[in-house]
């Protein structure tokens, strides 16, 4: 990623769909969590979207996003020369230093939508918007899944634009670009 990176965090409920919950108490379809806001049962995903268009978003952890969760999300993507756009977290601020990354922050508590005419997070919150909007139809998903999830929205999102022919050759061509180990032996026995 290159240019101006705008970066921000998400966040999904825990979900251990088909599994037995041992560190807190089951949750009832549609039940509401004990704590309001952010806490270890949010799952944090990590995205980081440049002015190109190129997006990646990835599970981080649980709770607050700490600054190696985050270079371990996203670190690896963005060019030592790119600008870091964020909110004012001290987390991204923290990861800037560690990657010797320009940083300029964006305060959307003081209402500051645009810094400098140039800086925001406003292509990343809108990504968020459209994320949890596609998400909705699938009444949750399991927490082990979501990254899948999110490899699937960013492939549509990214052919949006395209005659549905177009995204079928797509999809067939980024099918057949990645090398697949998996047998039937394999996956029976999975």
């Amino acid at each position: 990623m290159l240019g101006i990176v705008e970066s921000d965090e998400t966040f999904f409920r825990e979900s251990m769909k088909g599994r037995e919950v041992s560190h807190r108490k089951a949750k009832k379809r549609g039940e509401k969590d004990k704590k309001r806001g952010i806490s270890n049962l949010k799952i944090a995903v990590v995205v980081a979207q440049d002015r190109n268009g190129s997006v990646i978003a990835r599970k981080a952890g649980t709770g607050r996003v700490k600054a190696e969760e985050i270079d371990t999300v996203i670190g690896e993507y963005i060019h030592p020369s790119a600008l870091l756009c964020t909110d004012t977290a001290t987390n991204y601020r923290k990861f800037a230093r560690i990657k010797g990354l320009q940083h300029e922050t964006v305060n959307e508590r003081q209402k500051q939508r645009v810094k400098k005419g140039i800086y925001h997070i406003q292509h990343v919150n809108n990504f968020h918007n459209r994320l949890k909007t596609w998400m909705e139809r699938f009444q949750g998903v399991a927490t082990k899944y979501l990254d899948n999830y999110l490899y699937w929205f960013r492939w549509l999102d990214k052919g949006k634009n395209l005659a549905f022919e177009k995204q079928v050759e797509q999809m067939l061509i980024s099918a057949c670009q990645k090398s697949n180990y998996n047998t039937v032996q394999v996956l029976k026995s999975a």
